[in-house]
């Protein structure tokens, strides 16, 4: 907790008083606390059997809480057949074992458990609420149908807006995510996977009040851990995506150290470029593995070129031009990245046809391709390099803004500013970049540049 920011160690605080609050408040009615004990150990056994390896949330830089929602590797149908069963406060105790117990591989383990307990606590406390004021309880043991589904319903919307309360206000504090930026897109991602995690538990509730009893409500259980089992097997396999993507990013910062975070940076940029343009989350998320890997090439170019500081010959240049089908030759047989690979090819392409490989002309130039070249361009004016200093983001701006049109496609370079205009520009700098250099503005330099940045005859 002592890495983390002040303001997140008073937000986790908060949420830890607030949850022991939720669980200080004597329930309204008898409670079968059999009912808590046996909810509380399946749920904890779920969690030990269906999160998956690493699951555990990320941490910010920083170490602190899991940043961003971890709704999808959570069994909420005991959680919530427990909400639709229970008063408030003993509803909000049978998440506390399960989430304290879960399995955290990634350090600080205790932070990660005392967030996830406080906020799964208060989530599921509010869901017992609102299902109760709505006669959820008597519309579970009736049964009353369809009705049982309103306050359900409320209840899973109740569920999910505390949880996305809270993860906003940690990736806001912890992760230092712009405030306007914070909350976006946690609620509408949350609600469709819990409401049907909802619909499970409200048939756990409903066979647990029938005179079938409690051993028919858990094979209720039974589908929704093949469905967890597969979501864990999505989990993995997007694991070792991320993990080759992270190898080969590896391997051209130690072969061409002088842009070292390039790749990175252009594809947070793109990221950028993906929201601005309303991509949806998984051509966004393809779009961003295409700025990382745009150089991935440059393993095919001879070091001695990568690492020189001064103009490159012509035939020096005509090397370096080769990277780009390198890179789509290397990632040609990676199913994953899907569109990425036409940016890999073609993000050297210019709008007026005077680009490379292949000197496409203006949307003959696959989107990705656009995309990348302005976040590529925009960061290597913006980086510091051992033979020139970053320019300012501004003049950065300016730049592209002058070659829009003929060189970059307008949509793209109006789409980044926006961008910046809303959230600036603060990238992520891999261990030993050097990027202490102040800024020094200078007029534009009408040569074309290399994807490093560097000025070629």
């Amino acid at each position: 907790m002592a890495t983390m920011p002040a303001g997140a160690r008073a937000y986790v605080a908060c949420a830890v008083l607030a949850a022991l609050a939720c669980l200080a408040v004597p329930p309204a009615a008898r409670t079968p606390w059999w009912i808590v004990a046996l909810l509380a150990a399946l749920y904890a056994g779920c969690e030990r059997i269906t999160l998956p390896r690493g699951s555990g949330g990320v941490a910010p830089r920083g170490a602190g809480p899991p940043r961003g929602p971890d709704t999808f590797r959570t069994f909420l149908p005991v959680l919530l057949a427990g909400a639709f069963l229970l008063p408030p406060s003993a509803a909000a105790l049978v998440a506390l074992p399960g989430a304290l117990l879960a399995r955290v591989e990634q350090r600080p383990r205790g932070p990660r458990r005392i967030w996830r307990a406080a906020r799964l606590t208060v989530a599921v406390w509010a869901a017992s609420l609102v299902h109760r004021a709505l006669d959820g309880p008597d519309a579970v043991a009736g049964p009353r149908f369809p009705y049982a589904l309103v306050p359900a319903g409320a209840a899973v919307l109740a569920f999910c807006l505390v949880l996305t309360l809270l993860d906003g206000g940690i990736l806001a504090l912890a992760e230092r995510v712009p405030v306007r930026a914070a909350w976006r897109g946690l609620l509408s991602r949350s609600l469709a996977p819990v409401a049907v995690h909802g619909l499970a538990g409200l048939m756990m509730a409903v066979l647990w009040r029938s005179p079938y009893g409690p051993v028919s409500a858990l094979l209720v259980l039974l589908p929704m851990y093949v469905s967890c089992w597969v979501f864990a097997q999505y989990h993995r396999e997007r694991a070792a995506h991320q993990a080759t993507i992270r190898a080969l990013v590896q391997a051209v910062d130690i072969k061409d150290g002088y842009t070292r975070g390039h790749s990175e940076r252009v594809g947070q940029a793109s990221m950028m470029i993906a929201r601005e343009l309303g991509m949806d989350d998984e051509r966004a998320e393809v779009l961003r593995f295409a700025g990382i890997l745009h150089d991935v090439g440059k393993l095919g170019v001879p070091t001695r070129l990568l690492r020189k500081d001064g103009p490159l010959t012509p035939d020096e240049r005509r090397i370096i031009e080769l990277h780009p089908e390198y890179g789509h030759e290397m990632v040609r047989g990676i199913g994953f990245l899907g569109e990425a690979r036409s940016a890999i090819l073609h993000h050297h392409e210019r709008l007026d046809g005077s680009g490379y490989p292949y000197g496409l002309v203006g949307g003959q130039i696959p989107e990705f391709a656009r995309v990348v070249a302005v976040a590529d361009a925009f960061d290597a004016m913006t980086s510091t390099r051992s033979y020139r200093r970053a320019r300012p983001v501004p003049a950065a701006l300016a730049e592209l803004e002058r070659c829009a049109g003929a060189q970059f496609d307008p949509g793209m370079v109006h789409a980044l500013v926006r961008a910046l205009d809303r959230h600036g520009w603060n990238p992520a700098v891999t261990a030993g970049e050097d990027r202490a250099a102040p800024p020094v503005p200078g007029p534009p330099d009408p040569r074309p540049a290399d994807s490093a940045g560097r000025r070629v005859p």
